[in-house]
């Protein structure tokens, strides 16, 4: 990407350069950073890193590269891409990418395009069920190649956006860890971005102009709500720089007695008196009704 050192460059030319090494490097060390504090990378892994053909994906792939030949473990690494059969989508892109930057890659096929539109009216969110199908192939093929690390490409702000997401309409204080085990036990899910902004990616990807793929299954569904957290976020950071990060850092910052779930602090024991007959729930709602009775 660089220039010949000999050539003398123009004095936009050097600055652009200078601010790109500045975001590579900053990015480099937020995933650094992200492995190092979850662990999310130990010696000896074979490290599945999922890739769609967007921005995301290939910035997480290109600085997992620059960070393996350095890291202070061995890790194999894979770029897998499953090929969902939309219609027109360029099947030639990534293998070209891939053979080109002599990356080890695996294409899966399988039709998830026809059952997504089947299934769902048209107009409808696809989002959550094209997911489903695309995680359940992702899974089987880690199953059956070895894998111990899936590594996805959802950043900060991806994050962000699912805990107002489950805020708002799921009535939950939850978001996208940067590492998971799968419901069955059998999958580590990683997300190396987790410490990494979305407009920094958008960036580095166009510097490094990756050839992005554009997703034609939902990317015409504007009114999804994801889209309007997004645009929240995107408003109050305009408004407000630096409150993302706040409230990111809020998540690793939980103080569960200062909330109320009673299944993470056991406010029903906090300061009870031992040998005091405590009264059952259903008591004190008896008396409750009776008083709206009178």
């Amino acid at each position: 990407m660089s220039a010949h050192p000999d050539v003398i460059q123009p004095e936009t030319t050097r600055k652009q350069a200078y601010e790109a090494g500045k975001l590579a490097k900053r990015l480099r060390h937020q995933v650094g950073q992200a492995v190092a504090d979850f662990n999310m990378i130990e010696d000896g892994d074979k490290v599945m890193a999922c890739l769609s053909g967007g921005k995301d994906s290939y910035t997480m792939l290109d600085i997992l590269l620059s960070l393996q030949a350095k890291a202070p473990v061995r890790f194999e690494l894979i770029a897998v891409n499953l090929d969902q059969k939309q219609p027109g989508f360029p099947e030639h892109v990534l293998p070209q990418y891939l053979t080109e930057r002599g990356v080890p890659f695996h294409i899966i096929e399988q039709d998830t395009y026809s059952t997504v539109t089947r299934v769902i009216p048209e107009g409808k969110t696809m989002c959550s069920l094209c997911s489903r199908l695309r995680r359940g192939a992702l899974y089987a093929w880690a199953v059956a190649n070895g894998v111990t690390k899936i590594a996805l490409g959802h950043h900060r702000d991806d994050i962000l956006g699912t805990f107002f997401l489950n805020l708002f309409y799921q009535a939950s204080l939850k978001a996208m860890p940067p590492k998971l085990r799968s419901d069955d036990g059998r999958h580590v899910v990683i997300r190396p971005l987790a410490y990494c902004k979305e407009s920094d990616i958008a960036d580095y990807a166009a510097y490094r102009q990756f050839p992005i793929i554009p997703c034609n299954l939902c990317g015409s569904q504007e009114n999804l709500q994801r889209k309007a957290v997004s645009r929240m976020l995107h408003e109050w950071e305009r408004q407000n720089p630096g409150r993302s990060e706040t409230i990111f850092r809020a998540l690793g910052n939980v103080a569960p007695s200062q909330l109320a779930d009673r299944q993470l602090f056991d406010f029903a024991n906090l300061g009870s008196r031992e040998g005091a007959q405590r009264a059952d729930a259903h008591g004190w709602l008896a008396g409750a009704e009776g008083e709206n009775n009178h």
